[in-house]
């Protein structure tokens, strides 16, 4: 069941649902009339019969995912109760929170940028729900546009050339669902202060997934910041910023579980003075690349059993503002590297936007190896792909 074609829905009807779940919370979706949302639900997955408001949360999260990385997304995770730990909250407590994002007054954010943020959570939903502003439907094969079908959710780019073949597998999901990849590279900034667990980013979830927890949830340990703090140490420097371009391998903590052993930290994000924005320069990104090739030669030896296989993030393209293609192509070359000498390679984003703008920029590449130019094609994984 989809929106009717017949009766197109303005976005501003779904807006006051999501207004009255900000209100409410999570935990009374249940008990809330919202019609729209419901049925942009079932559009988006299988009928939702009695775990609807399981299904409307889905929806409401792949529709912040949506907004991209930045103040915008973290700014409706944190209003509408999405953030880890703030689904019980009060909306009183959530809002002060989302306005923080923006450094504003609760009212002064109230009046002004809670509209917008909610504004496009709304818009991103009747595009989930396969309707743009003005009911056009644009379902495909059944599933609604923006979420990936599982078969989708990995991308196999095959490397020929000298008589041997390269693969690298493009992941659409977040990084902490990656399994199986025995490295994770992460972007960073220059002074190795990872973003609180609440945040949105990539660095964010993976610090929030490599916690210890215990049995009641608290964490015991913080792995991957207790890592890079001790590497401080080690090189003798307390404080202030590294060079652009260092990579830092901490333990991997709580991933382990999900078959990560080591993170690679890239710090490639330089904080601009003033503000809460980054500034990452793509011969920054191509320089930690080169860096995770020669910490990758030099653990992957002395490991048991030996490191064989790397996931890169997307570096610099979230709040750092490099354009996915300048990201994917200052990476390029290592990335190639580490295929043409028989590791697994893998890159993940958590948007089919920015997969579609990687497998266009890849699309364009050529790859030598062993002497003789290497065309390479996309295709759809089969089986046993992480």
């Amino acid at each position: 069941m989809g929106w009717p074609t017949e009766e197109p829905v303005d976005p501003a009807s779904v807006l006051d649902e999501i207004k009255a779940v900000r209100r409410e919370g999570l935990t009374r979706l249940r008990e809330l009339d919202v019609p729209l949302l419901r049925r942009a639900a079932s559009t988006a997955s299988e009928p939702t019969t009695l775990a609807w408001p399981i299904a409307v949360e889905r929806t409401l999260r792949a529709a912040v995912d949506l907004l991209g990385e930045g103040d915008l997304r973290e700014a409706a995770e944190r209003s509408l109760g999405l953030s880890p730990a703030l689904r019980g909250r009060p909306a009183a407590d959530r809002r002060r929170l989302a306005a923080g994002v923006y450094g504003v007054s609760v009212e002064r954010f109230r009046k002004s940028q809670e509209a917008e943020v909610l504004g496009q959570v709304a818009e991103q939903v009747c595009w989930i729900a396969a309707v743009g502003t003005a009911g056009v439907p644009r379902r495909t094969g059944g599933r609604a546009a923006g979420l990936p079908s599982p078969e989708l959710q990995h991308r196999l780019v095959e490397l020929r050339g000298g008589g041997a073949a390269a693969r690298i597998v493009l992941h659409v999901h977040p990084v902490e669902l990656v399994r199986g990849v025995d490295v994770v590279v992460a972007p960073t900034n220059t002074h190795l202060v990872l973003p609180g667990t609440y945040k949105a980013s990539s660095s964010a979830a993976l610090r929030r997934a490599a916690a210890v927890r215990g049995p009641s949830g608290i964490v015991l340990r913080d792995p991957l910041q207790e890592g890079l703090t001790a590497w401080r140490e080690r090189h003798g420097i307390p404080h202030g910023p590294v060079e652009p371009g260092t990579v830092v391998p901490t333990e991997a903590g709580a991933l382990a579980g999900m078959g990560v052993r080591r993170v690679y930290h890239a710090a490639v994000a330089i904080p601009r003075a003033g503000s809460n924005d980054y500034d990452v320069l793509p011969h920054d990104v191509a320089a930690a690349a080169s860096g995770v090739l020669a910490l990758l030669a030099q653990e992957a030896p002395a490991s048991d059993p030996p490191l064989r296989s790397v996931c890169f993030t997307l570096l610099g393209a979230g709040r750092g503002g490099l354009p996915v293609e300048e990201s994917v192509s200052a990476l390029w070359p290592a990335m190639a590297a580490v295929a043409a000498g028989g590791r697994e390679v893998h890159l993940v984003t958590r948007r089919p936007a920015a997969a579609g703008a990687v497998l266009r920029v890849l699309g364009g590449r050529r790859v030598e190896e062993a002497g003789e130019p290497s065309a390479y094609r996309c295709s759809r994984v089969a089986e046993g792909a992480r």
